[in-house]
C-alpha cells in the first residue's frame, strides 16, 4: 500500500469539503483576559481578542488560582510522579476531589487526566460493573460519552435529541429486570440548550434506571455555589453520577465523576482509563481545588450574574442585526452560517481584520449543513469588546451577502 498516497487523500478530502482544521498560535497575557496576542505566520505579533475560548469566567487568570499554583509548585515541583496506585496521590489530589464532593452534594469524586477521559472510562466500565446494563444515550452527546458507549460493548439505546416521550418509548420496550442508565448533558455545548433532567430524572426512577449526567459546559456557571444546571433546577441529588471538568468555567485542566462513595470506589478499582493513567500534576490540583472553592463563594455569584447578562446583551446586539442566531437561554452564542467555506472565509476575516478570535465549527462536530461561528462571552467581555464584535459582524455579513446575490445573479 502507498501510504504516502492514502494520507494525501484523507487530508485532501479535508480541504476539499473546507473543514481542514488549523491551529492558530496564540498567547494569552495573564492579567489580560480576553485579550491575546497571535503569532501571525508572517513573523509578525498581533493583538487579538479571544471570542472562542471556554475559559468562560477568566478562572484560568484569577489571581486565587495562580497563587495557589505558585504554593504547591514550590512545595512538590512539576509532575505527580505516576499512576494514582502508585505514586500519584497527594494531598493536593485529595482535597480537589472533597471540594468536588462538596460542590456536588455527592460522597465522593475521582478526578481524571479529562473530562473525556472520565466520560470514556467511566460509561465502559459501568458494563462491567453492571453485567447487561442497557445504556440510553442522548442523539446529541458529546463524542466522549458516544465513544464510552460504544467501546463498553453491551446494548445501547439512542434516543431523539431532548425528546422524553421518545425515551419513554425505548424504556417500555426493554426488560423491566434489566440493569439500565442514562445518559444526557445539561448545556449542549455547540446549540446551547439544555436537557430535561427532572423529566429524565422522573423517567429513572419509574423504570429504575441510574442517571448519568454530563455538566462539562455548566459547572461554575449555573447554580447557586456553581455545580450546575442539576443545582440551579434543585435535581442534583436525584442524579447518580455527575461528570464535569476542570478545564473550562474552573480555568485550569481536568475532569471528574461525583457519585455515592460505592459508585466511585467500584470505577476507581476497575477503569482502565483511571488505573494506567498518570496523575493530574499537584501544582495542577491545587489550582483546580482553588477555583471550585472561590466560585463556591459570593465573588462566584457575581461572575456568574455578570456572565450571563454579558452573553444576553451579545445575544440581543446579534439579534438587532438580523443574524441567524441559536438562542436557548445559555451562556453559548451559536451564529449559524450552513457552509464550512464561508465559515472558514468569516473566521480568517474577522482575525485578519478585526483582530478578533473565533473557530469555525464544521462537521463533525455538528451536522454538515449547520456549519457556525460559536461565541463564548465571558465577564471580562466588556462592551468595548462586544462593540467591536458587533461592528465587524455586521460589517462582514452584510459584505457575505452581498457577494452572495451577486453570484447568483
Amino acid at each position: 500500500m502507498n501510504y504516502d498516497a492514502a494520507l494525501d487523500r484523507a487530508l485532501g478530502r479535508l480541504h476539499d469539503e473546507g473543514r481542514y482544521r488549523t491551529f492558530i498560535d496564540i498567547e494569552r497575557q495573564k492579567g489580560h483576559f480576553p485579550r491575546a496576542v497571535w503569532n501571525h505566520p508572517d513573523g509578525t505579533q498581533r493583538d487579538i481578542t479571544v471570542w472562542c475560548g471556554n475559559d468562560y469566567l477568566g478562572m484560568g487568570q484569577n489571581p486565587v488560582v495562580l497563587e495557589a499554583m505558585h504554593e504547591a509548585l514550590e512545595a512538590t515541583g512539576a509532575g505527580s510522579g505516576g499512576t494514582r496506585n502508585i505514586s500519584g496521590t497527594t494531598i493536593y489530589h485529595k482535597r480537589l476531589e472533597a471540594e468536588i464532593a462538596d460542590l456536588h452534594g455527592k460522597d465522593a469524586a475521582l478526578v481524571f487526566s479529562s473530562a473525556y477521559i472520565a466520560n470514556d472510562a467511566t460509561l465502559s466500565t459501568l458494563r462491567v460493573i453492571f453485567p447487561g446494563l442497557i445504556i440510553y444515550s442522548d442523539a446529541l452527546n458529546h463524542a466522549s460519552m458516544i465513544e464510552g458507549v460504544r467501546r463498553g460493548g453491551g446494548e445501547k439505546r439512542i434516543f431523539r435529541h431532548n425528546d422524553v416521550a421518545h425515551l419513554r418509548a425505548l424504556l417500555e420496550a426493554d426488560d423491566p429486570a434489566a440493569p439500565k442508565l442514562i445518559a444526557f448533558e445539561s448545556v449542549y455545548s455547540m446549540d446551547g440548550d439544555f436537557g430535561p433532567i427532572r423529566e429524565i430524572c422522573d423517567l429513572a426512577e419509574e423504570f429504575g434506571a441510574l442517571t448519568y449526567l454530563d455538566e462539562v459546559h455548566a459547572v461554575g456557571m449555573y447554580g447557586a455555589r456553581g455545580a450546575g444546571v442539576a443545582e440551579r433546577d434543585r435535581q442534583m441529588h436525584r442524579v447518580d453520577i455527575i461528570n464535569a471538568t476542570l478545564g473550562k468555567a474552573f480555568g485550569v485542566f481536568g475532569g471528574y465523576i461525583a457519585a455515592s462513595a460505592k459508585m466511585v470506589d467500584a470505577v476507581r478499582s476497575y477503569a482502565p482509563g483511571f488505573i494506567f493513567t498518570t496523575s493530574i500534576p499537584p501544582v495542577v490540583a491545587a489550582g483546580a481545588a482553588a477555583s471550585i472553592k472561590f466560585l463556591k463563594g459570593p465573588e462566584g455569584r457575581a461572575l456568574r450574574e455578570t456572565h450571563q447578562a454579558q452573553a444576553a446583551a451579545l445575544k440581543l446586539r446579534l439579534r438587532g442585526l438580523g443574524l441567524p442566531i441559536i438562542d436557548h437561554g445559555s451562556h453559548i452564542v451559536p451564529v449559524h452560517v450552513g457552509d464550512p467555506i464561508h465559515c472558514k472565509m468569516l473566521s480568517d476575516m474577522l482575525l485578519e481584520d478585526f483582530g478578533i478570535y473565533v473557530q469555525p465549527i464544521n462537521y463533525p462536530t455538528v451536522p454538515r449543513g449547520t456549519e457556525r461561528l460559536r461565541f463564548t462571552p465571558s465577564p471580562v467581555h466588556g462592551s468595548p469588546e462586544i462593540d467591536q464584535l458587533v461592528r465587524a459582524m455586521d460589517s462582514l455579513w452584510r459584505h457575505c451577502a452581498l457577494n452572495r446575490a451577486e453570484a447568483s445573479a
